[in-house]
């Protein structure tokens, strides 16, 4: 079991303030959630292949083509101001 001392320890890594009466209850929920975990190890897996997910989907990548860009004046022509072969925009703070 999981005691209160290391409850505060964790909680005090994480920045988390708790009163007495949450760490006894993390401390018995935090207790449960690692004998569970105990309880998983011992599961035979021998014979099952990993899976990332049961779907089956998988990403389907285009091509990557370059292409002109058309429109190139129409787009200038939206910027407020040129400098020095630049288009120039407000600043972004």
């Amino acid at each position: 079991m999981i005691s209160k001392d290391e409850v505060k320890h964790i909680a005090g890594l994480a920045r988390i303030g708790m009163s007495e009466k949450e760490i006894e209850k993390f401390s018995k929920d935090l207790s449960s959630i690692l004998d569970f975990v105990e309880q998983l190890k011992e599961v035979d897996v021998s014979g099952v292949e990993p899976t990332a997910h049961i779907t089956g989907l998988e990403n389907k990548y285009r091509e990557d083509k370059f292409r002109e860009f058309e429109n190139i004046d129409g787009i200038k022509k939206l910027f407020p101001e040129e400098k020095n072969g630049y288009d120039k925009v407000k600043s972004v703070l």
